[in-house]
């Protein structure tokens, strides 16, 4: 009966193990289910840092009077020109800039002799200004650490001179034709900055014009004087995307030209320079045109100096010409182009001229020739005895109006004050033949002056195609 049961349970496993070999048989598998082909993420646009690179120049502008006393001595002043990033405007024409008088030099043993010598008995000081905050027009601080040259006085704009047109000169004519509107806008913006930075009235300048011919007399920065505020540390806007829009003319240039804003990066002396140098250059501002970009800020200027002359001995002053035959954006494609000097911002009474190619040379101030004349005159007039007067001592050249003219001729008023009173003739005449023999030597006879075109100096530049140029001139 045992064996019976094993024997019938063994059967019962047997069966049981074949039913489940059968269905493990007739099971499928599910398919698996095929790979998801994977969507192309869109490619967004590129981002561009707002970010003023070290070495950036600022240009700012004294917007009142200052009367020099003391290191430590608040300054302010206020932005001439815009800061862009790319096409970015970061900084605008007009935002406050403050900082301090940080250091006044001593004058040399030598110059306070030479200045004695013409009754200056506290000749002018070297001023270093530091700028150390950016006050934006929507009310932020920016704090900045800048390091400024030496102020270049009141700067005022000098465009080139219109004459008429050679053959070559024809094939710049489109460019040319956007020259008188961009002229237009730069006096407007020059208009503007003299609204926003108060100059003396006309009461004013008489007092300051007394001042300076006192022996003793404060010294003054005045409103307008300009500085270059190199920033030494990069000042961070932020960032943006650019829209695929503005690069898409990035890399060309306008068909009818344009008129490009840039900044000197190598600095130019008509004494030192050679004929075919490198000039290099900055564009300052992007240039867009019909709401299209085609040179962002930063792109790169180069070019080569065509003409150099020093200044020379007898008032024969300096000559400079440069041009620009390349530029580079940043995208670092070059291009070849045709572009000259139309416009230059120089100190007041730098007596710069420039022509219609760009080419540069201080002209002599039509005055010297009735200011030395006048130097002359006096002095040949109070050298004659008193008895050429009519036998009256201190005539009109000896004394009396003659005398104090003639003092002032040498050695203003110390030397109007001297001779008027003094009644001497052989002083009155060496007076004259003082003051005579230095308007002589100053205006004739001395080396003239040299054109000097400092770092960071700001231009104007013609710009066109040199291919087009070519082919307009074949024509």
């Amino acid at each position: 009966m045992r064996r019976f049961l094993v024997l019938s349970v063994f059967i019962l496993l047997l069966l049981l193990v074949a039913a489940i070999g059968v269905c493990a048989q007739t099971l499928k598998h599910r398919p698996e289910k095929p790979a998801e082909t994977p969507v192309p993420a869109q490619a967004e646009p590129p981002t561009i840092s707002l970010t003023v690179p070290t070495g950036t120049p600022l240009k700012v502008a004294l917007d009142k009077e200052v009367r020099i006393r003391r290191v430590g001595q608040p300054v302010r002043g206020k932005t001439t020109e815009p800061i862009y990033a790319f096409d970015k405007l970061l900084v605008p024409v007009g935002t406050e800039v403050t900082g301090k008088i940080a250091e006044i030099d001593d004058v040399s043993t030598g110059m306070r002799t030479l200045s004695a010598l013409n009754a200056d008995f506290s000749p002018e000081r070297k001023v270093r200004v530091e700028f150390d905050q950016l006050l934006m027009p929507d009310g932020r601080k920016l704090p900045i650490h800048t390091m400024v040259t030496p102020g270049a006085g009141v700067l005022q704009l000098v465009t080139a001179t219109e004459t008429k047109q050679s053959k070559v000169a024809e094939g710049k004519a489109a460019a040319k034709g956007k020259l008188s509107q961009a002229r237009q806008g730069i006096k407007q913006q020059i208009a503007d900055m003299k609204k926003q930075v108060s100059g003396p009235n006309k009461v004013r300048r008489l007092e300051r014009f007394a001042l300076t011919q006192s022996p003793y007399r404060p010294q003054y920065m005045d409103s307008g004087t300009s500085f270059n505020a190199d920033v030494q540390e990069d000042l961070a806007f932020g960032s943006e995307q650019l829209r695929p829009e503005t690069l898409s003319e990035i890399g060309t240039l306008p068909p009818a030209g344009g008129v490009v804003h840039a900044w000197l990066t190598t600095p130019l002396d008509s004494a030192t320079t050679k004929k075919g140098d490198p000039v290099d250059a900055i564009v300052s501002q992007p240039l867009v045109i019909a709401n299209k970009l085609y040179l962002p800020e930063g792109s790169e200027l180069k070019g080569t100096v065509l003409q150099v002359r020093p200044a020379r001995r007898f008032a024969r002053n300096g000559q400079l010409r440069i041009a620009f035959h390349e530029v580079v954006p940043p995208n670092g494609i070059e291009q070849k182009i045709d572009a000259t000097l139309q416009g230059l911002e120089v100190a007041q009474g730098e007596n710069l001229a420039l022509d219609s190619e760009g080419g540069a040379q201080v002209k002599a101030p039509k005055t010297r020739y009735l200011t030395t004349g006048i130097a002359v005159m006096l002095a040949a007039g109070s050298s004659r005895p008193d008895e050429d007067h009519g036998g009256v001592r201190g005539g009109a050249a000896g004394g009396g109006g003659g005398g104090a003219l003639n003092g002032a001729s040498g050695f203003k008023l110390v030397g109007m004050l001297v001779a008027a009173f003094a009644h001497s003739q052989p002083l009155t005449a060496g007076f004259g033949a003082y003051g005579a023999a230095r308007s002589v030597y100053g205006n004739f006879l001395a080396r003239g002056r040299n054109v000097v075109y400092p770092k960071d100096m700001s231009m104007v530049l013609a710009l066109t195609s040199s291919e087009k140029t070519a082919a307009s001139v074949t024509r």
